[in-house]
């Protein structure tokens, strides 16, 4: 007999599955938003498989057709991404290009364009492109089938993804330069990119930014007490010893809001004016109830204990 504990636990899995999906179709829609709004009447493009795509329709003279060479030049990545990565990340790819080639066909009618400067045009291109890609990675799914390659190419020559997926970026920017005889819109294309992939990071990590700081302190116990008094954070303590001296020590791990970085280095270095202090960036904190930072609030103080 199921339990309830494990019919609300199947109850949450589906929910959360739904909800995915539901995010990559709105983000693919805004992607295909993007384009049709900003980036392709001002002759910009993306990277990847769509830029791929345009390319190729810009090329045959068919733009209308760009759905359908998005789908098509997106099959043999599903493939590769079925053999090498897994069923699951290929159900929300295919979800993925399907609404979004279905976005670029709803949206072909629509005869209003984003009408401004070139400036505003790779800015709010640039960030309304990244919001929808950034959905779509966030929930499990891809629309850029060079990020494919680039984790096969990164198993096997050891390059990193980064590298890949910017050097076949480049390589589509630079054809765009010459397909279109006009340099200028393959560098507004660029700058396009560069701002969608800042903004892609916003979605993926938060606008919140967060330290990781590990102290050592001849006084950790007084330390600890005071950062967790004055600034109402939980402390991880950890056991190490001095590679010079062979001495233990407690050491005192600690993540933190940027804002919150100075009360900390002042209330340390009240109680131990010798303290070590060594500040990290996190990329991203993952906890049971979900992803993102782990932090105190004043409000909380008197409830938080070291851990």
């Amino acid at each position: 007999m199921v339990s309830f504990s494990e019919k609300q636990g199947t109850s949450r899995k589906i929910l959360s599955r739904v909800s995915s999906c539901c995010f990559i179709v709105l983000g693919a829609l805004l992607t295909a938003f993007s384009l049709h709004f900003f980036l392709l009447p001002n002759k910009l493009i993306d990277g990847g498989t769509v830029g791929l795509a345009i390319l190729v329709t810009q090329f045959l003279e068919t733009p209308s057709r760009l759905p359908l060479a998005v789908l098509i030049l997106s099959f043999p990545f599903v493939l590769l991404a079925h053999r090498h990565i897994g069923r699951q990340f290929v159900m929300r790819m295919l979800l993925a290009a399907m609404s979004f080639s279905f976005g670029l066909y709803l949206m072909e009618g629509l005869e209003t364009h984003f009408v401004g400067d070139i400036l505003e045009i790779v800015v709010f291109g640039g960030i309304t492109l990244g919001c929808g890609i950034g959905l779509i990675i966030r929930n499990g799914g891809c629309l850029d089938g060079s990020e494919i390659v680039a984790i096969l190419v990164n198993r096997r020559f050891g390059y990193t993804v980064g590298q890949v997926i910017v050097a076949f970026n480049v390589l589509i920017f630079t054809i765009a330069g010459f397909l279109y005889s006009d340099w200028n819109s393959a560098l507004r294309s660029l700058m396009t990119y560069f701002v969608a992939y800042k903004i892609i990071d916003m979605v993926l990590q938060g606008f919140d930014e967060v330290k990781a700081v590990t102290i050592i302190s001849k006084r950790p116990k007084e330390v600890a007490e005071a950062i967790i008094r004055e600034i109402g954070v939980g402390i991880t303590i950890m056991y190490g010893r001095g590679g010079f001296s062979g001495d233990n020590r407690e050491i005192l791990y600690i993540i933190i809001e940027r804002l919150q970085l100075v009360e900390l280095k002042s209330v340390v270095l009240r109680e131990d004016t010798e303290a070590f202090i060594a500040i990290e960036d996190l990329h991203e904190v993952v906890t049971g109830t979900g992803t993102g930072p782990v932090l105190g609030h004043r409000k909380k103080r008197k409830k938080k204990t070291s851990h």
